[in-house]
């Protein structure tokens, strides 16, 4: 069995067309290894412009797009938000779950990520489900009951075997656009850790899941963090709106 690396770039809230434009030209001649995905989530009025060009390319079987949230609800009075059912319509395969900032400054909670990640699997999306601990919280030692707490919600809402189909990232919430990155014994520790905890429920599940470091991955740094054991890819974030640099980081993935 060979686990899928994967290499997802989260655009936040920055970029344009002609950010859609640079991207899709300078990842035309992208070289990945087997078993590797790439998948870029922009802001959502550029998701369909993404898809199309994408498309247009020929790219559409090595890179894929996600949205970067999703509600819970199906439809209805929820202003601002985007169903399942609206992704779909797009032909947009992922989407990022539980981001650290949606937890912190929209308060989104672990039951209500947990709603999410159900809402996404229903609708055939793959969810990226984030999780990740405050340097507070790692620093007094409780990042593992931390993490432990943010995915037994999404076990209890699911059932383990649903797994199979979720991709999960781990961002230290310290590293998050700080510059600051975890060391690379440090992020295969807890990687180790989260696969560990999911093995206590179904081991072959844990052995396939793809588990993403998200914290200040770049061009520098990427390939001795993609050795790890238990490292699959990353959520990329200031790095993925430079081509140049996230082909880098695209290239240094492999499956294992």
């Amino acid at each position: 069995m060979t686990r899928q690396a994967i290499v997802a770039a989260n655009w936040k809230m920055n970029g344009d067309s002609a950010l859609v434009d640079t991207m899709v030209s300078g990842l035309a001649d992208i070289k990945l290894s087997s078993h590797v995905d790439v998948v870029i989530c922009p802001s959502f009025p550029y998701l369909s412009e993404l898809a199309q060009k994408i498309k247009a390319a020929n790219l559409n079987e090595a890179i894929h797009v996600g949205s970067q949230n999703v509600s819970e609800h199906e439809s209805g009075a929820y202003t601002g938000e985007i169903s399942t059912a609206m992704l779909q319509n797009l032909a947009i395969s992922y989407v990022i779950v539980g981001h650290s900032e949606r937890r912190s400054i929209y308060k989104e909670t672990s039951t209500q990520v947990a709603k999410k990640v159900h809402a996404a699997l229903n609708a055939g999306l793959t969810p990226i489900l984030c999780i990740g601990e405050s340097e507070t919280e790692r620093a007094s030692g409780a990042t593992e009951t931390v993490l432990s707490a943010q995915l037994q919600p999404v076990i209890d809402e699911i059932g383990i075997e649903k797994f199979n189909d979720v991709v999960i990232a781990y961002e230290p919430v310290w590293a998050i656009g700080t510059g600051k990155t975890a060391s690379s014994a440090m992020a295969q520790e807890t990687h180790q850790f989260i696969r560990q905890f999911l093995a206590q429920q179904n081991e072959q599940v844990a052995a396939k899941i793809p588990l993403l470091y998200g914290g200040s991955v770049n061009a520098a740094n990427c390939e001795e963090l993609f050795a790890q054991a238990d490292i699959d890819g990353g959520l990329i974030g200031g790095a993925s709106l430079k081509a140049e640099q996230f082909k880098i980081i695209c290239s240094a993935a492999k499956g294992k």
